[in-house]
């Protein structure tokens, strides 16, 4: 019995502590760079019209499984980090989200897109060629691109939605 509370204490203690650092300073820089770049994994439609209210809306949607999906993470983490304050990066998974991949019609994988606002009910996506839409087909980026594609298509999307507010 005195083994198993010993046990218990020092379970309790290991978990109240995880994550102490020495150096308050550098765990706080350190946090602050990770949370800048950050992919949020997107399971609810929700995180999109409430990121919308601070910027556009990058979302891949692909699988665990999808190696090209996976070719697409240092790219996405490479964006969230350059477009912090401006655009928010995100991902969905078709497995542990099949209603978002069913709600935006996915296919094909990696899918995505750009979202700049909401009007009369639907997203509005941004294409590549700096128009705005409100049919997703037309501004979905199938597969993986070079990491600048998705640049061009941010940058756009930022002045899009600074102009509009």
């Amino acid at each position: 019995m005195n083994k198993l509370i010993i046990l218990l204490i020092l379970l309790a203690s290991v978990i109240f502590t995880a994550g102490c650092t020495e150096d308050p300073e550098n765990a706080t820089s350190a946090q602050g760079i990770q949370e800048i770049s950050v992919v949020e994994n997107m399971t609810d439609l929700e995180q999109i019209n409430t990121s919308l209210q601070e910027g556009p809306v990058l979302l891949k949607i692909g699988a665990e499984w999808c190696g090209p999906c996976q070719q697409m993470k240092p790219i996405l983490s490479d964006l969230a980090a350059e477009y912090t304050g401006k655009v928010t990066v995100m991902s969905a998974d078709i497995d542990q989200s099949p209603k978002i991949a069913a709600y935006f019609g996915i296919a094909y994988i990696p899918d995505s897109f750009v979202v700049v606002g909401f009007e009369n009910g639907e997203y509005v996506y941004m294409q590549e060629d700096g128009n705005v839409t409100a049919d997703r087909f037309q501004a979905r980026v199938l597969g993986v691109r070079e990491k600048q594609v998705y640049e061009e298509l941010l940058d756009r999307a930022v002045l899009y939605y600074e102009n509009t507010e």
